[in-house]
């Protein structure tokens, strides 16, 4: 009984480390608030703010009740262990072993202790330099990423889109919904490099292009994240492009610019400028959620613009297609020929092994 009692202490001392790391005080705090506003007969008063709450709901249930489970069972053998009973010892030790295949499962979470690491993510990419070439290689990545969350049960709505001159997209922003979503996207945030033939040079020439993904956590309620009315600069116009009757008749886009940053945000797929605005102040929020992270900063004023560009010297990735096959990440070094299957969504290992290196980095 006596290994069994060390065993479960040991156990007992990873599952609260754990629980710091991961900060499940505090969601558990945050779950019960929303559990207690759910009980108001008031709460669907407005559905859309009670639907978001309610997801939120779900989302931290799903993630705290197993490790709730877990350490109310290791508490419960401890107290047996206690006890020296040697007629429990046999039954001590087959659910030590139990709690322990639990842990090992759940410990795969610490990869995501981050703030926001739980949220849902919206996607932006952008083509860089390559003319017609990169704005092809901007819709291989929106098809890569798209892939990647149908193959994991997630669900992909597109928030607005800006066809390419004669192929691809100039941008696409795309918002992914599911467990951790963020959490495991995060890093594929930076630009994206592509050597191939072209399809597009009447020469068949090797061309190199580049596209910028933005991945950022989906901050849709106002409080996660304050932003100050007057560092905002609202302008509506005309929608442009193809659209339903009255997107183009009406000034139903909304281009909003966070004036200390100089972040702008243009919605116009919605033929409601209120629905444009909302959408374009939760991207906002978003971008500057992920501003604050890159640069370590709490308050907002104390942001830097972002000044990234899309080309030759900042890239997280290469994918070569000529004249060999290879994918190299350039962080973690990971790489591998199997490029057809990584643009058509199999990103599990190359996003596994970015999240190990990251977290080598940071210990």
């Amino acid at each position: 009984m006596q290994e069994q009692l060390k065993q479960l202490q040991e156990l007992d001392m990873q599952v609260k480390d754990a629980w710091q790391r991961l900060g499940l005080d505090k969601l558990l705090k945050e779950q019960a608030g929303l559990a207690e506003a759910m009980q108001s007969p008031y709460f669907w008063n407005n559905p859309e703010t009670a639907q978001a709450e309610s997801k939120r709901q779900a989302q931290l249930a799903a993630r705290t009740e197993p490790w709730v489970q877990l350490r109310a069972g290791v508490r419960d053998m401890l107290e047996l262990a206690s006890t020296n009973d040697e007629s429990l010892s046999t039954e001590v030790a087959q659910q030590a072993d139990t709690l322990l295949q639990q842990f090992e499962k759940l410990k795969d979470e610490l990869k995501f202790s981050g703030p926001h690491d739980s949220s849902d993510a919206i996607i932006s990419i952008h083509a860089g330099a390559g003319g017609t070439d990169a704005q092809d290689w901007a819709q291989m990545l929106f098809r890569m990423y798209v892939r990647w969350a149908e193959q994991q049960g997630y669900s992909v709505q597109m928030i607005d889109e800006s066809a390419g001159d004669e192929a691809g997209i100039k941008s696409a922003t795309l918002e992914i919904s599911g467990p951790l979503v963020y959490g495991k996207l995060k890093l594929e945030h930076g630009v994206h490099r592509l050597v191939r033939l072209s399809p597009f040079n009447a020469d068949n020439l090797r061309q190199t292009s580049f596209a910028k993904v933005e991945v950022m956590p989906k901050i849709d309620q106002p409080g996660q994240l304050e932003v100050d009315e007057k560092d905002l600069k609202i302008d509506v116009y005309r929608a442009g492009g193809h659209g339903g009757q009255s997107v183009n008749t009406t000034d139903s886009a909304v281009r909003i610019t966070h004036l200390p940053t100089g972040i702008t945000v243009a919605i116009q797929n919605e033929r409601s400028q209120l629905q444009n605005k909302e959408t374009a102040m939760t991207i906002l929020r978003s971008k500057l959620a992920q501003l604050q992270l890159e640069q370590h900063q709490e308050k907002l004023s104390e942001l830097k613009g972002p000044n990234q560009s899309a080309e030759w010297g900042n890239q997280i990735r290469s994918y070569v297609l000529h004249p060999y096959k290879q994918v190299k990440d350039l962080r973690s070094r990971y790489e591998t020929s199997n490029v057809d299957t990584i643009l058509d969504g199999d990103l599990d290992e190359l996003l596994h092994a970015n999240l190990e290196h990251n977290l080598a980095t940071e210990a």
